[in-house]
């Protein structure tokens, strides 16, 4: 009796696990190494989670758009070129919401594995490449954050919020204002308000 033809499900099953390839790795077989060699990638990706500073950053899939050029130079790969990503936040004065872009000018170099930049290099100091390929993401994430204000605002002049009502400054009159008493005097201006003979003593007893 011939044998039962191998379920679908588990080739789709097996399908399903495979792990998802990186999006921005770039494999570099098709440059090569040989000095002057150039390839050009053009990509819309979305964005990780951590692409932010406190107050605003890439929001989380987020089109990140590249347009670089890799050329194979003696020690390495060197990556040029520009990055646009959206961003949304919160204004430090006002916090009221934020929504801008930013576009960067991308230059970073990939040193080969035994190159002199490899060598003489810190760890932390310069990017490597890795095998047949190189990971887009570190960079561009340190480069998108590094250039993140620490204090967005709305606007240049954004007047912040009042300290008294917490309204924004910006949408109230010109002549905005609350009385403020000197805590020094508080006391004896409960005393006044509380004595015979001053209105809200009288309106007091009438009650």
């Amino acid at each position: 009796m011939p044998s039962a033809p191998p379920s679908r499900s588990g080739a789709a099953s097996s399908a399903t696990r495979r792990p998802v390839a990186n999006p921005w790795r770039v494999e570099l077989r098709e440059l090569g190494r040989r000095a002057g060699s150039m390839q050009e990638i053009e990509r819309t990706l979305p964005a990780p989670p951590d692409w932010r500073v406190e107050l605003i950053g890439v929001p989380e899939g987020g089109e990140v758009r590249l347009r670089l050029r890799l050329e194979s130079v003696m020690e390495g790969v060197l990556v040029s070129g520009d990055v646009a990503v959206p961003l949304v936040g919160s204004c430090a004065r006002c916090l009221e919401p934020i929504e801008d872009s930013l576009e960067l000018d991308v230059q970073e170099l990939y040193a080969y594995e035994g190159s002199t930049t490899e060598a003489t290099s810190e760890e932390d100091e310069v990017r490597r490449v890795e095998g047949d390929h190189l990971d887009l993401e570190p960079m561009l994430r340190d480069l998108v954050v590094l250039s993140l204000p620490l204090a967005p605002t709305c606007t240049e002049d954004c007047a912040g919020l009042c300290v008294d009502c917490g309204q924004r400054l910006d949408e109230l009159p010109a002549d905005h204002s609350h009385e403020v008493l000197d805590p020094r005097w508080a006391g004896l201006a409960g005393r006044f308000a509380s004595a015979p003979g001053t209105p809200d003593a009288d309106n007091t007893e009438e009650n």
